[in-house]
């Protein structure tokens, strides 16, 4: 397949990496941004643009047009409030299925959800990844066909969200939310880009799909800080547990932060909850088969470059310590 791929969330920290991705395919991408994006994880990439959102019918109805594959990675992570997660989350995706509907040409729909829809009852962000989910499985008629991928933890160069925890090691402080036992599964921005990339082109349609590296089984916050203290030449890192009252307490002053400032807080009371979650790991069955898609990048060079990336930004002011991961 060389055809026509549509691209809702093209510029956000996932979003370029699909794109890359697919355009490394030979594939002709159109993405849907309100401005024309100007970022250097786009340089020498050539794409066309339809201006607008997730709430503009024309724009949506002109994205779609035409195109063999609709990759739909837009969605809020963070929201002041959970009618805001539910007007772009929810509202958003029955928007885009709707302009699908309204052309007879037949596309595939990849909507890119995520591992917290598997409990819906922990934030209104996994409640609304989940309700976009129902409406791709009900609401897409034929002749179009669909398929979901939940990613877990994403991390890589551009991430504001990991640097959290590496920049604390950095420091020399391990972050432990919750229990010892608790299990998470990673997988680096590129490798989803390629996942989506191969999925758009040869996945099954009807199927759901969760996306890590090769440890699906997932990693403990421990073996997650001990791989970037050691990458970092921490060796004396001081393990901080964080108990629940103490990451909803923080949870509560971020809420009140974010309704205060410019822009909404990530952490969150919801937000909390979700960290503390034990379990996101995923199951080798839900992975997509290995002749589709396996992932390249394992968490050792996979933080490395992260961390190296983060270095070269002034993000982290430690150098790393090692140049080939054990």
């Amino acid at each position: 397949m060389t055809g026509l791929v549509a691209v809702t969330g093209a510029t956000g920290f996932l979003g370029r990496y699909i794109v890359d991705a697919l355009t490394a395919q030979g594939r002709h991408v159109r993405i849907l941004a309100r401005t024309y994006p100007v970022h250097e994880q786009f340089s020498g990439l050539t794409f066309e643009v339809i201006p607008g959102d997730l709430s503009d019918t024309e724009a949506l109805r002109a994205l779609v047009r035409g195109a063999d594959c609709v990759v739909h990675a837009a969605g809020l992570i963070k929201a002041r409030t959970a009618q805001e997660f539910h007007r772009v989350n929810v509202q958003g995706t029955d928007n885009l299925v709707a302009a699908m509907n309204a052309q007879g040409v037949k596309s595939r729909l990849l909507m890119v959800s995520s591992l917290a829809a598997r409990e819906p009852h922990l934030s209104p962000y996994a409640a609304t990844k989940r309700a976009a989910e129902e409406i791709v499985r009900a609401a897409l008629a034929p002749p179009h066909d669909w398929m979901i991928i939940r990613p877990s933890a994403i991390y890589g160069p551009w991430d504001q969200e990991t640097l959290t925890v590496l920049k604390a090691v950095s420091l020399g402080i391990s972050l432990r939310p919750g229990s010892r036992n608790t299990r998470v599964a990673l997988v680096h921005a590129r490798d989803v880009g390629e996942a989506v990339a191969a999925l758009c082109a040869r996945g099954e349609a009807g199927r759901q799909y969760e996306i890590s590296d090769a440890r699906y089984e997932g990693y403990s916050w421990d073996e997650i800080c001990s791989v970037a203290a050691r990458l970092l030449g921490q060796q004396r890192a001081i393990t901080l547990p964080l108990a629940g009252w103490a990451l909803y307490f923080a949870g509560v002053i971020g809420a009140i932060g974010g309704r205060l400032g410019a822009s909404p807080a990530m952490l969150t009371i919801d937000k909390a909850r979700e960290i503390l979650h034990p379990d996101w790991s995923c199951k080798p069955e839900r992975q997509p088969s290995k002749a589709l898609w396996q992932p390249k990048i394992d968490l050792n060079c996979g933080f490395l470059e992260t961390i190296r990336w983060y270095q070269s930004r002034g993000w982290i002011s430690v150098p790393c310590k090692t140049d080939v991961p054990d």
